[in-house]
């Protein structure tokens, strides 16, 4: 299904997942915690942390029967801006594996895991991806640009509780902007371990950004496609740099680490 205004799109191709479906919780108006300088949208249009109802899982259900569910991988919330945002997360990752039997994934930025009950809406997913873009705040306030009054500590113990609790794969997402000093990784590596993932996912800003929020942007685009609309480049350390990274870790943890394909 393609079409703009569908909350299913896709399938997309995934370098972690294979052929996943995209649903899309949030719908029209891009609204997430964050608005991460390298968001594959743009620039999101409503920063919240408040939770609401975005769009119905009637429409969400109506949309996946239109879809070729039955032919992908994966079946994965996010969309257009953080799933988790959406009082309906439970009831749609409910629906959705009684009416398909498909495996579902969520993938969040984490800033609501501090709340039980997203905690508890969120084990109703086969896996859960968690972005995790530094160890310390200001990491996180220059990369991620969270809504003010995001706290950290809250950000990381709710982190911390879900993983303790998590019945399904948990992943650790993360994006490399730049080389991490020996301090960064050290820490980074001290949470990693605490937090015990089945595997961590090291990406890189390869899909340019566009400087306004596009709802198509959610799919199947790539670093070389034209858009018809105007974007900007971001810059990306080295392969070797960030298999560096990646081998220091494992090393350290004993946790997989995955990265995209790199030419």
């Amino acid at each position: 299904m393609n079409s703009h205004n569908s909350s299913v799109y896709g399938p997309v191709v995934s370098w972690r997942y294979g052929n996943s479906l995209g649903i899309d919780p949030i719908g029209a108006i891009s609204t997430c915690s964050y608005n991460c300088i390298y968001c594959q949208l743009g620039e999101i249009q409503q920063k919240t942390i408040k939770r609401a109802l975005f769009v119905t899982t009637e429409q969400i259900l109506s949309d996946l029967q239109q879809s070729d569910w039955q032919n992908v991988d994966i079946i994965t919330l996010s969309g257009s801006g953080e799933p988790t945002l959406a009082l309906n997360l439970g009831e749609i990752l409910d629906k959705i594996s009684k009416t398909t039997a498909k495996p579902t994934l969520v993938l969040t930025n984490g800033t609501l895991l501090n709340l039980p009950i997203v905690r508890e809406e969120l084990n109703l997913a086969n896996k859960v991806s968690v972005k995790l873009d530094g160890s310390n705040f200001e990491q996180l306030r220059r990369v991620d640009r969270p809504v003010p009054d995001l706290n950290c500590y809250d950000l990381l113990e709710g982190i911390k509780s879900f993983a303790s609790q998590y019945p399904g794969e948990l992943s650790i997402q993360t994006m490399i902007l730049s080389p991490w000093d020996e301090q960064t990784l050290i820490s980074y590596m001290k949470i990693i371990s605490e937090l015990a993932p089945q595997e961590i996912q090291l990406n890189l800003p390869r899909r340019p950004k566009p400087l306004i929020y596009q709802r198509d942007a959610r799919g199947n685009h790539t670093e070389t496609d034209t858009r018809p609309y105007e974007v900007k480049k971001l810059n990306c350390v080295s392969r070797e740099v960030i298999e560096a990274i990646a081998l220091t870790i494992n090393e350290t943890t004993n946790i997989p680490v995955r990265l995209p394909n790199l030419l």
